[in-house]
This record gives C-alpha cells, structure tokens and sequence, in this order.
C-alpha cells in the first residue's frame, strides 16, 4: 500500500518561485518512478515531470522545460518538484503520482495524491 501526500502550493505572482514536496508513505522499501501531473479547470490531467526510482533520470513537459526540476530523496521516501519562472498559465491542481515505470501518461502510474493547489498571478 501506497500513500501520498502533497504539500507547498499556494498562490504566488508570475515569474516566482514554489517547491512542491510529495511524502510517500508505503509498506515496503521498494522505491517507485514517480511523477507530478497537473490539471486546470475544465481540461485533462496533464505531465508535467517524471523521475525513475533511483533518481537518476528525469523527463520533462516541454512546457516546464529549463524552469521546473524533479528531485527525490529515497532516504527520506520524498519527491520535490522545484518550480521558478512561474507563469499564469502554471495554475493547476498539482498530483504527485508513484508507478513501477517513469511514464508521461496517467495510466502508468498506480498510486495518487489528492493534489495541491498552485495559483500563479500577474
């Protein structure tokens, strides 16, 4: 079994900056890839960043290219996805999500979060 919590979002200007923390509480040591996927109003659940289960590699939205980075602490059993150069067009419920394979598509990923809200304003 499998939980996740996210925290750190918030409402912030355009062209700041928020950290978003993912707690992962589970029963086993095995690691998991894990994501982060954010979904606007009225819109599909989209990829924003993955990171397979070492750490070691990490794939990107184009969209969030060279201003968002996806980090984790095994050690810790926590993911973080630092996030600058926000932008208006960053508002979104953000999901922190583990699965047995780093993926950009929600049905490679098991296990969910309930989302943090991050609200960017001008």
């Amino acid at each position: 079994q499998v939980q996740l919590a996210e925290s750190g979002g918030g409402s912030v200007q355009a062209g700041g900056s928020l950290r978003l923390t993912c707690a992962v509480s589970k029963s086993t040591d095995t690691n998991y890839a894990m994501g982060w996927f954010r979904q606007a109003p009225g819109t599909e659940r989209k990829f924003v960043a993955s990171v397979t289960r070492s750490g070691s590699i990490t794939n990107y939205a184009d969209s969030v290219k060279g201003r968002f980075a996806i980090s984790r602490d095994n050690a810790k059993n926590t993911v973080y996805l630092q996030m600058n150069s926000l932008k208006l067009e960053d508002t979104a419920v953000y999901y922190c999500a583990a699965g047995g394979i780093m993926g950009v598509t929600t049905n490679r990923y098991d296990y969910w979060g309930q989302g943090t809200q991050v609200t960017v304003s001008s």
